[in-house]
């Protein structure tokens, strides 16, 4: 039985007014969340704080933020300083690149932002010390390039009350799948990333969906093994057109309708 919401993903790199853009697309749609990757070159709180004058009810989220690259207090200042809606807002944060200490450093994080009020912190996390860490002390975790039945083992093993979201890169045209592999293989380069797909015994490949065939199906094992899952959108090219257009073809309301076509 399916247990978890469909939400979508955009880079930060896009910026505020291309979100914008998009953003009322995606209400529309009936997606549950809207993530934004911030990137060194994609402020993810200013593209928030642009869809966030264009919505209504959309949720509004950052996929992730590296505390060791923005600190706690940086960005709950923005958040202050843009009057993010916190009824809206989930803050997915990381560890970030640097290792000594990565632990100390979001768990020092996560009770900065609740001190400042915000509510929701999700952590991205790869490994069992951070995933139980972003279930003990923040609102859950956020998993990336797993696949659903690993999807499903670490939901499991965090217990029924832990909140687990999972972003899926998604590519549903032909002409997205270059990109597509193109940023498979560079995750796949990363020696963090090459050691978790080697524990898991997948290729990076497997914890992807690759066209509009493979949608249905993926969706269905996903949503059954997490609370969430965020369809991270690869399309040909950086238009908002692009976008737009798979958002209307996977957007909750109309995917059945979109996949058959």
């Amino acid at each position: 039985m399916s247990r978890g919401v469909v939400s979508i993903g955009l880079a930060g790199s896009l910026g505020p007014d291309a979100v914008a853009g998009i953003a009322p697309a995606v209400e529309a749609a009936g997606f549950h969340t809207l993530w934004i990757n911030d990137t060194p070159d994609g402020d993810a709180l200013a593209a928030l704080a642009a869809a966030a004058r264009v919505t209504k009810t959309l949720r509004l989220a950052t996929g992730v933020v590296p505390v060791d690259r923005r600190s706690a207090t940086e960005i709950a200042a923005e958040v202050a300083s843009l009057a993010l809606p916190r009824d809206r807002l989930t803050l997915g944060i990381g560890s970030g690149m640097a290792k000594e200490g990565a632990l100390a450093r979001v768990r020092e994080a996560i009770a900065v932002l609740h001190g400042a009020g915000i509510p929701r912190v999700l952590v991205g996390a790869l490994g069992p010390k951070m995933r139980r860490l972003g279930a003990d002390e923040a609102e859950g975790v956020l998993l990336n390039w797993v696949p659903p039945t690993e999807a499903a083992a670490q939901a499991e093993a965090l217990g029924p009350d832990a909140y687990v979201a999972v972003y899926v890169r998604t590519a549903i045209v032909d002409a997205a799948r270059a990109r597509l592999d193109a940023e498979t293989a560079r995750y796949a380069s990363f020696p963090n990333y090459a050691a978790n797909f080697a524990r898991m015994g997948v290729d990076a490949a497997d914890t992807t969906i690759r066209d509009a065939s493979e949608l249905a199906g993926a969706l269905e094992a996903y949503t059954a093994a997490v609370d969430e899952v965020v369809l991270r959108a690869i399309v040909p090219d950086d238009t908002v057109e692009a976008y737009i257009d798979f958002v209307r073809r996977t957007g909750p309301t109309q995917a059945s309708a979109s996949v058959s076509a």
